[in-house]
């Protein structure tokens, strides 16, 4: 019993060191994306939302690759567990939307992956032909990190690593 609790004390703990580092995520991205689309002058003497988006959005770049990289490898290896410990018993409870939704998920963490270097470059090499590629391929990526911290949230909610 004491190393079932133990067991399950890893992949919670890890669960929510990868819920973190996603908030995180999220977090940057979602600055960076009110940064790229406000068109409101840049003043500090502005209300809330104002000041949510005139943050300097180049800045976030390299953490925001960075946090999706971790993220990534965080929830690829919290996968083992959920493929034995959660989706089994999901399949066997007839919850399909649920694991689709999670399975556009896992795809949708991969694309992104894979877009990191573009935006990389485009947020290292600020050219004015660019910046509209820049603003929707950062728009994309928050809405890809968004949608991928939803539908993991929901499974986790519909779930967890209960026995």
């Amino acid at each position: 019993m004491e190393d079932l609790l133990s067991v399950q004390a890893y992949w919670t703990f890890l669960l929510i060191v990868h819920g973190l580092l996603a908030v995180a995520l999220l977090g940057a991205l979602t600055h960076q994306t009110a940064a790229v689309l406000s068109r409101a002058p840049r003043s500090s003497q502005s209300g809330f939302v104002q000041r949510f988006s005139t943050v300097p959005a180049q800045r976030y770049a390299d953490a925001v690759c960075l946090l999706w990289v971790v993220c990534f490898i965080f929830g690829g290896w919290i996968y083992s567990e959920y493929r034995i410990s959660v989706r089994i018993p999901m399949e066997q409870q007839e919850f399909y939307k649920t694991l689709g939704s999670f399975e556009l998920k896992e795809h949708l963490a991969v694309i992104g992956l894979g877009m990191l270097p573009a935006y990389r470059w485009f947020w290292r090499h600020d050219l004015p032909e660019t910046r509209s590629a820049r603003r929707w391929l950062t728009v994309l990526l928050a809405g890809l990190a968004w949608y991928t911290f939803l539908a993991g949230h929901v499974v986790n909610n519909v779930r967890g690593f209960s026995a």
